[in-house]
């Protein structure tokens, strides 16, 4: 695992991302109010170097300058292939033992339903390193660690969220960090146009989700497995 931005250390909230951008486009504003409390990281499974625009050296550049907007403790990257993210053994195994590293509480993930093969891929391959890292004969190394909660983040199709997050206070921290990854968004080699419809784009549906839960802003997510709350949180 190559450490991108911050210290290894054990942490409260963890995304994994399958390429630089995805954790801030889609849990951003989460995680940025995560981390004015807790220790929050961001581990991204490639360095996106199959990408059109940007180079892995400049996109790992970008991660950390994101990092730093979003107030990360730690970001890295375990570099595998971009293009070819699969619960395959080798990844599994690189991911079980990111996750016994860190030793997250909370994890986020991407869902299930996306149009890109990746995130698809990372759906099931975070899924069996989630089960791996917390058997106790798995030949990794650490203690095994069973992470409390998993939520699912929102990509490029609609989910059925089952929990949202009050972003309207970070909203301009959010759309700074996204921004953060020039080469995808706002470098010579992009559209004048898809800078702010990225932005437009994604500030849309946090305001749509916002509707349901009274607020501005919000980010969506969806748990599979039902959440326990004590009567105080209704």
């Amino acid at each position: 695992m190559r450490q991108v931005y911050g210290q290894l250390q054990n942490l409260y909230a963890l995304c994994i991302a399958p390429h630089p951008d995805d954790a801030e486009i889609g849990a951003g504003g989460t995680l940025i109010r995560l981390a004015e409390q807790h220790a929050v990281g961001i581990l991204e499974l490639s360095l996106g170097e199959m990408g059109t625009l940007g180079t892995p050296e400049q996109r790992l550049q970008e991660a950390r300058d994101a990092a730093e907007i979003m107030g990360l403790a730690f970001r890295g990257n375990l570099e595998s292939p971009d293009g070819a993210l699969r619960p395959v053994k080798e990844q599994v195994q690189k991911l079980a033992q990111a996750l016994r590293d860190l030793r997250p509480e909370v994890l986020f993930i991407p869902h299930l339903q996306d149009r890109h093969p990746d995130h698809v891929g990372s759906y099931h391959l975070c899924k069996e390193a989630v089960h791996l890292a917390g058997l106790k004969k798995a030949d990794l190394q650490g203690d095994p660690h069973r992470v409390r909660r998993v939520l699912l983040y929102q990509g490029n199709f609609p989910i059925e969220a089952s929990v949202l997050v009050d972003t309207s206070a970070v909203q301009d921290r959010w759309e700074a960090c996204v921004l953060a990854h020039v080469t995808q968004f706002t470098g010579p080699a992009v559209s004048e146009t898809v800078s702010p419809e990225v932005v437009e784009r994604r500030r849309a549906r946090n305001m749509y989700w916002g509707t349901f839960a009274g607020v501005k802003y919000a980010e969506a997510f969806e748990s599979e497995t039902p959440l326990l709350l004590d009567p105080a949180q209704l």
